[in-house]
């Protein structure tokens, strides 16, 4: 067994791949806030530095406070800087109450012994979607909670689709998509962007292909692994794809996107409101599985956990403040104030679309999607990752073919994780 301080060093690597996947935009790297607790105060870090005091995301968290009858003392840093403040309160024991993380990183903590299960203290997770709040559990336990979340889809040009006499609606599958592919570029326009890139958010892009395929994360190199990054790699191959996929992060595609020359492009929920400022007429369809229907698309969003707590009569607080958070119109407002996050809960879904009908397709893509560390992989799944995205590179930049990449890429990740 590894020493808790080699544990540590292990775990913080980890999370520091992990924090490139999709999440609502942060903003700088520091902290805001003081990180000295008011006697009686409840501590609350979140990685949201972009909005102050005077947000309305901070007055949120304040409101639930007064509700639970406490002062929050709320502290911001960036992803990774938090998660790397969170390992190191964790092993001071002096953790803050509620920790927001991101959903990759739960399973991480959780296994290093840092999190309280939310039935240790009475939290119902029942009406949470079974799909989103799995990347919160390990072992049987659920560490933590969902907020929302975010996911990916293909953004369409209507103008290009329009010249090339492809239907969004008719992409239902592989080869409706392929064709739509194949007129756009007999049209003269480039068909297709996408983020192909060897770090986390390379795995993150590739994952509704690699599900679509009915592919496991737990045998990278099955024949359905292979069909899915030979879909990716043909795409090169055939001019319907840039190579600039191949070190293209998510920022990057959508910049390309941007500049109307792009029929599709592959992104998330956190683009809606680019893309309705975009200078010319967008749309959604969802990422299609290689038979037909949606293929299922990994989740970002961030989940709030509870840090243990020497003092158990702390967690009675806790639980209200959590409650607060998670109500319908609670979910609805986080859900706003991150340009959408869809709320992780039925009826939070339907009260958002009363509001904004045109979330429609991301509300169907959340439902559908799955988390990055469900089927119980936790600390297993950033070492398959960074096997899956360093097979995927090798197989879009041509040093092997998608077979031999993704072999590698199982060889790979069995070592990696001890198998």
């Amino acid at each position: 067994m590894k020493s808790t301080s080699a544990k540590a060093t292990v775990i913080a690597t980890a999370l520091l791949a992990l924090a490139a996947c999709a999440s609502a935009p942060t903003g700088g790297g520091g902290g805001t806030g003081t990180t000295a607790t008011a006697a009686g105060a409840y501590t609350w870090w979140d990685p949201y530095p972009q909005h102050d005091a005077g947000s309305a995301w901070a007055k949120r968290v304040n409101s639930c406070g007064q509700q639970a009858g406490v002062t929050i003392q709320r502290t911001a840093y960036d992803t990774t800087a938090l998660t790397n403040q969170a390992l190191l309160a964790g092993q001071e024991g002096n953790a803050p109450d509620v920790i927001l993380l991101d959903n990759p990183a739960v399973s991480t903590l959780a296994d290093a012994g840092m999190l309280t299960a939310m039935a240790d203290f009475g939290l119902d997770t029942a009406r949470f979607d079974k799909n989103l709040i799995a990347a919160g559990e390990l072992d049987g336990k659920t560490y933590g909670i969902p907020i929302g979340a975010n996911t990916l889809a293909l953004y369409y040009n209507k103008k290009i689709l329009d010249q090339a006499g492809v239907e969004p609606d008719s992409i239902k599958d592989w080869a409706s998509l392929g064709a739509a592919l194949k007129k756009v570029k007999a049209a003269g326009k480039k068909p297709i962007t996408f983020a192909g890139i060897g770090t986390e958010e390379g795995s993150f892009q590739f994952l509704p292909w690699f599900w679509g395929a009915g592919a496991q994360l737990t045998q990278l190199d099955s024949p359905q692994a292979v069909e899915a990054l030979e879909l990716w790699s043909s795409w090169l191959k055939d001019g319907l794809a840039p190579n600039s996929v191949i070190s293209n992060s998510q920022n990057t595609t959508w910049e390309e996107f941007l500049t109307g020359e792009f029929a599709f492009a592959e992104n998330g929920t956190w683009q809606i409101n680019s893309a309705a400022k975009a200078g010319f007429p967008t749309g959604v369809v969802q990422i299609p599985a290689k038979d037909g229907g949606a293929a299922p698309t990994p989740t970002g969003g961030e989940f709030i956990t509870v840090p243990v707590q020497k003092d158990t009569k702390r967690y009675d607080v806790t639980k209200k403040i959590l409650e607060c958070m998670t109500t319908p119109e609670g979910l609805v407002e986080t859900g706003t104030t991150f340009a959408y996050y869809i709320p992780s809960t039925a009826d939070g879904q339907q009260r958002i679309l009363a509001q904004e009908p045109g979330l429609k397709p991301w509300v169907e893509a959340v439902r559908s999607a799955k988390g990055r560390t469900s089927d119980n992989l936790g600390t297993d799944y950033p070492k398959i990752s960074e096997a899956l995205w360093t097979g995927v590179q090798k197989a879009l930049s041509g040093a092997a073919s998608p077979a031999d990449a993704l072999k590698q890429a199982q060889a790979q990740a069995k070592q990696a994780i001890g198998g």
